[in-house]
């Protein structure tokens, strides 16, 4: 007497199981499902890779009142298309976004505008903005030198970074 491959009796078995069943869409998806993420993550590569660059950012930014870090970390969740180009080496787009940064004045500028709103409404007080070319207000919690600094300071973390 010869044995049938497991398989073979599985394949039988299913059918049998399965031949007084109506068809159902839903049933197909949910068979042929496992075999779709069959070697991958069920997280997208996006979030991945912007998970990796604010986990850098948390570590390694230097930022006790918290304002300048929240705002890096909308920046990265609101620039897609730059975080997708970099989907293989994430923190290679937080080094450009930062690098735009501290090379083109103005948005270093509507950054710690930014970060002085975050600022205000963290600690419900009046922020204090600083004009360019002017200098800061005494009680300035971010000026455009210490934000600049800040984000020169990261950018030097994530160049010795291997």
């Amino acid at each position: 007497m010869t044995s049938q491959p497991d398989n073979d009796f599985s394949d039988q078995l299913q059918q049998d199981v399965l031949s007084d069943r109506k068809f159902s869409l839903a049933e197909v998806i949910g068979r042929e499902g496992g075999n779709f993420f069959k070697g991958e993550s069920p997280v997208p590569r996006l979030l991945q890779a912007r998970t990796e660059i604010n986990r850098f950012i948390d570590h390694h930014l230097v930022d006790s009142p918290g304002a300048l870090q929240a705002v890096l970390q909308d920046l990265i969740r609101d620039d897609e298309a730059q975080i997708s180009a970099c989907l293989a080496a994430p923190l290679m787009a937080l080094q450009n976004i930062l690098e735009s940064i501290i090379n083109h004045s103005e948005l270093l500028y509507e950054l710690v505008q930014q970060v002085d709103v975050r600022w205000g409404q963290i600690y419900d007080e009046r922020p204090h903005f600083q004009t360019p070319g002017q200098p800061p207000h005494p009680d300035d919690e971010y000026t455009h030198e210490s934000v600049y600094e800040q984000i020169v300071a990261l950018l030097d973390k994530l160049k010795s970074t291997p």
